[in-house]
């Protein structure tokens, strides 16, 4: 059994896809290389223009698909003329039908030619040689890099830098914490190690194999994933030259402005969490590079709706979703964890369309009927509507949840729209997702088709955290209720852990009779190096200081060294109720950007890294607290 690769994808991360490099045909020796790019090459423009003609125009003909009581939805980028009714906007549905249709017919007229200027100068490529057109490419490509070292020596606007406040220290006095504490720093430099000796530059480590592992997700396997991912790690655990090191690699390597194959395409969400976030997570040594990467995926939102795709094409800039999302939808975790990056980078660069891409998206959500008052998982960018009913807490739902919560927190407490989505989002989840089994533990269920399937993801377990986090400024004086509400998720993820051989926790367990918190069907019984729980530890740690969860983290911290530490790093595990476990072979990136950092804070004092000044983000990256009534951002009336 192989780590599993066809498994939803879930709001915070999931297993990385083992594919494989792309595979060509060997019995046509003819076909080089070359050729094959130029082929790829037209292939790609053409396509480009097929997906804009498909994708981006509205159906004329079934214009009330878009009628969800927006009537100023807009879709981006689309310069409607002079005279509309928002300049540099077209609307999707208003009033004057007559322009609309102009507008539209004049936009099909623009594709068509685009479409035939396309095909001749295909045709006069291929009339050069291909000496004539490697020559060609390659100027082109020089070009483009010229053009990025002259934007990278742009300075970034001068801006309120927050007090860093926190990074260092929260050495413990007891001589036990003391001792755990470096046990886990000695652990993240075995892991570190490793993967700078076998996996360097590569996003992740096979730890066995001992090489580097390529996973699709960050769209190339030289992006380098888990260095972004590890430098904060690093950082606050002083492990100050293995920062360096991944430092001089991201400043020299790290390069986004140029692509050499035609189809590198990154998951919005992921690169948006791990490199966005990594790169401009408080220590902000970076911001050059988040800008260039964001940049790289704000053609995602080019949608009728502004939903953005999952994916994104990086040279073509067409966006495209996951086949198996409720035929084609975006999915709410992915484009519902956008803002706290996106408002950052507004605040450090000065440059509202961050900020307002991720506002629209709220604008929209905000006015969309949901069942129950739940937010389904899936949203057809096109369309505007749900697709299937399908509302999760875990994977494809949770950390669209997480973020409504810690935009509030990163707005020092001012983002009351934030606040209130999330209040009742929250009321809803408990009214109808939450349930205590016959046994007496809390669950989050899943809402599918008009029923509570009785089943807890270990993705979901992170909202224990999250409930004690918004404990405070709930609504009705409930802090005490959400305080109770998170340590029973708490226990209840616990006892997932505790009913294992190994003393991991599955992937996802269920509570039907007699069966509680244990995984039934075999491709539910791994763990691959999962945070959620020890996030939710943590939290409990701080806000209670009850010492049961770090005892509960020690445990779960032993079980990893024993049984997922290996030679060359640390690997997931295939079955966590066999008492001799499979390794998949894999380090995730996200087990030194999360598992550990968590299980680190929970051992330090609760000056390290304090929660009234930093908000971690769906990836475990810190993000300072923006006291916005003294920063650039709330003085620019453009992005209010």
């Amino acid at each position: 059994m192989t780590t599993p690769a066809l498994l939803p994808l879930s709001g915070r991360r999931i297993p990385p896809l083992n594919l494989g490099p792309p595979s060509f045909p060997h019995h046509r020796a003819t076909l080089r290389l070359s050729e094959k790019f130029i082929l790829l090459l037209i292939l790609s423009a053409f396509i480009t223009l097929c997906f804009g003609a498909f994708f981006f125009l509205p159906d004329s003909s079934k214009h009330k698909r878009f009628d969800l009581g927006l009537e100023d939805v807009l879709i981006p980028h689309v310069d409607a003329g002079k005279g509309a009714k928002h300049p540099g906007i077209f609307l999707i549905h208003g009033p004057d039908e007559h322009r609309h249709r102009e507008e539209e017919e004049r936009l099909r007229n623009k594709i068509r030619a685009d479409h035939e200027k396309a095909l001749e100068e295909a045709k006069e490529k291929l009339k050069k040689s291909r000496e004539e057109i490697r020559a060609e490419i390659q100027t082109e490509k020089n070009k483009v890099v010229q053009e990025m070292k002259i934007r990278e020596k742009k300075p970034l606007p001068a801006v309120p830098i927050p007090n860093l406040i926190g990074t260092h220290g929260g050495d413990p006095e007891d001589n036990d914490l003391r001792e755990k504490r470096e046990k886990i720093k000695e652990m993240m430099k075995h892991a570190w190690d490793n993967y700078r000796i076998y996996g360097w530059g590569h996003n992740e480590l096979r730890p066995i194999a001992r090489k580097g592992h390529s996973t699709n997700i960050f769209g190339t396997s030289q992006m380098g994933a888990t260095i972004v991912d590890a430098l904060d790690t690093l950082y606050i655990m002083g492990l100050h030259d293995e920062f360096r090191d991944g430092q001089k690699w991201i400043e020299n390597n790290l390069d986004f402005s140029v692509v050499s194959i035609c189809f590198l395409e990154l998951s919005c969400f992921f690169d948006n969490a791990v490199d966005v976030g990594g790169l401009i997570s408080g220590f902000s040594i970076f911001k050059i590079k988040a800008v260039q990467l964001a940049e790289k995926l704000l053609p995602a939102f080019n949608t009728p709706t502004g939903i953005p795709w999952a994916m994104v094409n990086l040279k073509s800039g067409v966006g495209r979703n996951w086949g198996w999302a409720s035929a084609g939808s975006s999915i709410l975790a992915e484009f519902g964890t956008l803002h706290m990056e996106f408002v950052h980078l507004s605040y450090l660069t000065g440059n509202p369309i961050y900020y307002k891409k991720v506002m629209h998206i709220r604008k929209l959500l905000q006015k969309m009927d949901r069942p129950n008052g739940l937010y389904p998982n899936y949203l057809n960018p096109r369309t505007g509507r749900w697709g299937q009913y399908h509302t999760s807490v875990g994977g494809l739902g949770d950390s669209f949840y997480e973020y409504l919560l810690k935009a509030w927190l990163m707005s020092d407490k001012t983002d009351h729209e934030a606040r209130k989505m999330y209040d009742d989002a929250v009321e809803a989840i408990e009214k109808h997702l939450i349930r205590k089994s016959r046994g007496g533990l809390t669950f989050i269920g899943e809402w599918k088709n008009g029923h509570l399937e009785k089943k807890m993801g270990h993705l979901a377990c992170f909202a224990g955290g999250m409930f004690v986090l918004g404990a405070d400024g709930s609504r009705m004086d409930k802090a005490g209720h959400y305080l109770e509400l998170g340590a029973e998720i708490a226990r209840t993820c616990h006892e997932s852990y505790d009913r294992t051989a190994l003393k991991l926790g599955p992937e996802s367990f269920k509570f039907d009779g007699a069966v509680e918190a244990v995984a039934v069907r075999q491709a539910e019984k791994y763990y691959i190096l999962r945070p959620e729980v020890i996030e939710t530890y943590w939290y409990l740690w701080r806000f209670t200081h009850d010492p049961r969860y770090r005892e509960w983290g020690w445990e779960a911290a032993l079980a990893i060294e024993k049984y997922c530490r290996v030679s060359g790093g640390f690997s997931g595990v295939k079955d966590v109720y066999s008492s001799t476990p499979t390794h998949d072979d894999v380090q995730q990136s996200f087990f030194l950007a999360e598992t550990l950092k968590y299980l680190y804070l929970l051992f330090s004092g609760d000056d390290l890294l304090p929660l009234d000044h930093w908000v971690f983000n769906t990836e475990a990256h810190p993000l300072p607290v923006l006291h916005l009534a003294n920063t650039t951002l709330s003085r620019n009336p453009a992005v209010r």
